[in-house]
């Protein structure tokens, strides 16, 4: 399938096409829509919540500049370590991505493993007003227990929500247990996710966690930790919390390590989890022929 490039002769369609392609960390999603994207004359918009973050690159397997010199890549370093980033910021700089890309006569390709992110787009989530700063902070200086136990105070369900993950469980405290608004699936929209064996997935994590050490994660996050500070939002994503006992001196490097495998493998079992519930994804099982890819859009899409 080849998509005009003409765009004096291009029309739009009243929603753009837009393939997506899901899957757990490490699954090979970010390599299957890099070559999608070079047979559809696509586009790639990255639906990860760490990668749109600057200066953290090798703990979050963002794209390399070869790759990105490949195919245009979209939301990769919006934002600064420290900065406020949210979904609702993510759906609406998407969405121009999505127009922009569409304009020009090339196929938007979100790809990613943030379902948030990505159902945001595809199912026009009305967002709730964001909390007050002041009032976050104090909540953010509390644990996840003492969270937990403020929520249940309250009567608030925990629903889907990660019981384990700070933000989360503040966001619930802010919105007093409401939920964005959600639509149906946007039209014009395919989503391809990638079933992958378990064992192959632990094998893949362990290689790939060897490989960010390989290329100097370490000296990452070292860099990081003293320039912003472990409270820093970057520094709380997996590959790069799992350090600070190391450079306290409490923790070794194989610990280390370890410690991140298993906080890797915990992320694949949530966002396993979180696209297992959609029920508009076509699962394919690893490794995917990208013909089979190429079906599915030119039966699904209007281009």
């Amino acid at each position: 399938m080849q998509l005009s490039q003409q765009t004096t002769e291009y029309r739009l369609p009243l929603t753009p096409p837009l393939l997506v392609v899901v899957g757990e960390t490490a699954s090979g999603k970010s390599q299957l829509a890099l070559q999608l994207a070079q047979q559809l004359n696509g586009e790639l918009i990255c639906a990860d919540s760490w990668t749109v973050r600057r200066e953290v690159n090798i703990g979050t397997a963002k794209p390399t500049a070869a790759e990105q010199a490949l195919v245009p890549h979209h939301l990769l370093d919006v934002v600064g370590p420290g900065e406020d980033f949210t979904a609702a910021v993510f759906k609406d700089l998407a969405n121009q991505a999505i127009t922009d890309i569409a304009a020009r006569g090339k196929l938007p390709i979100m790809v990613g493993g943030t379902g948030l992110y990505i159902d945001a787009v595809l199912y026009d989530y009305g967002f709730l007003a964001a909390g007050d700063r002041a009032a976050r902070q104090a909540l953010n200086n509390l644990s996840v227990e003492a969270l937990q136990d403020r929520i249940k105070q309250r009567g608030i369900a925990f629903g889907a929500v990660d019981i384990r993950n700070k933000r989360r469980l503040i966001r619930l405290l802010e919105t007093d247990g409401a939920q964005p608004t959600r639509q149906t699936l946007r039209s014009n929209s395919v989503v391809i996710g990638l079933q992958i064996n378990r064992e192959v997935l632990q094998d893949r994590i362990s290689q790939r966690v060897d490989n960010m050490l390989a290329a100097g994660l370490e000296a990452e996050v070292r860099t990081l930790s003293k320039r912003y500070g472990w409270q820093c939002e970057a520094l709380k994503g997996v590959g790069y919390a799992q350090w600070q006992d190391y450079f306290l001196g409490t923790q070794s490097l194989d610990e280390t390590r370890q410690r991140i495998v298993k906080a890797t493998l915990d992320l694949a079992k949530r966002q396993r989890t979180w696209f297992k519930r959609n029920k508009s994804i076509h699962w394919l099982t690893t490794p995917v022929k990208s013909t089979t890819v190429v079906d599915l859009v030119t039966t699904y899409l209007r281009t």
